[in-house]
């Protein structure tokens, strides 16, 4: 649930605020209209009781554009975006967010070609601190998601290519570490939906729990207007030994017609619920916190 030296993004100064409206009362909360609005990544800065504070990306290309923005959520309702200045090299095609574990507000950003920016924020003020390239995969490699994830302290990254109709996903894993910026050998597995079945990409983020099973959303993208089409699965389980072992038969967790989701991060440890992020094109990015329906949600 994507590079060349560009001009500085200019500063944003003036809060977006946005109301609290979801597309034809089904749940998804707007985070701005238009093409260049949509979600690509996400990763949660914060949460208290029933605020959730959020780290959202946007894979816009040219200079001048928003590639990312703070958004607050009260009781599952947008009530502020905030703009965030990208300083220096300008991201294209950003494609997700993960949060480092261990290390408090640094997050790893990752774009559609496999560069990776090691970043920390604070409040809206984002520094980059170093940058990587991912392991060398198929030339027609287009990434869509990336998750970090440790098992008996050694720590994983696993990422993925999204594919397209009958050409599979593919999920990569390796062993990564931040203060490098480097990855060891990585293992590599094909992975694709039943679902959807037309203009589909087979993943599109992909997140690890805390008792390492590994989550895929999938979409359905015919283009700028739609129609779009989602679903989200329990796909299998990251390996002690950062490998990915999928399940036979992934088991589907949820199902969102009319959005294309490319962003989805757990909430809590147990992940029952997720906190979903789609680019819906020229409809613009919206947001949703969804409990997840599979019997081993809790």
């Amino acid at each position: 649930m994507k590079f060349t030296s560009l001009a500085i993004l200019p500063i944003l100064a003036t809060p977006l605020f946005l109301p609290s409206t979801a597309l034809a009362g089904d749940g998804w909360e707007s985070i701005g209209t238009g093409m260049t609005a949509g979600a690509s990544g996400i990763a949660v800065l914060s949460r208290d009781d029933d605020r959730v504070e959020a780290l959202v990306l946007r894979d816009n290309k040219k200079p001048g554009e928003n590639r990312a923005v703070r958004v607050r959520l009260d009781h599952g309702l947008v009530s502020k975006v905030d703009p965030i200045a990208w300083p220096g090299e300008l991201p294209v095609d950003l494609e997700s967010a993960e949060a480092v574990p261990g290390k408090q507000g640094e997050y790893i950003a990752l774009t559609s070609e496999g560069k990776g920016f090691h970043v920390e924020l604070n409040d809206r003020r984002l520094k980059v601190l170093g940058t990587f390239q991912v392991p060398k995969g198929d030339p027609d490699d287009n990434y869509e998601g990336f998750a970090l994830k440790k098992v008996n302290d050694r720590l994983f990254a696993v990422w993925a290519d999204r594919g397209q109709d009958t050409r599979p996903a593919t999920l990569y894993s390796a062993e990564f570490s931040v203060s490098k910026l480097s990855f060891k050998k990585p293992k590599s597995v094909p992975f694709r939906v039943s679902y959807p079945t037309t203009d589909v990409r087979h993943t599109s983020d992909v997140e690890i729990t805390a008792d390492n099973r590994v989550l895929i959303s999938a979409a359905s993208d015919p283009g700028d207007d739609g129609p779009f089409d989602s679903a989200v699965y329990a796909a299998g389980v990251l390996r002690p030994d950062g490998s990915i072992a999928l399940s036979p038969a992934p088991a589907k967790i949820g199902d969102f017609p009319g959005h294309k989701i490319e962003a989805m991060t757990c909430l809590s440890r147990s992940c029952g619920s997720l906190l979903y992020g789609t680019d819906d094109e020229a409809a613009g990015g919206r947001l949703r916190i969804a409990n997840r329906t599979d019997p081993e949600e809790q």
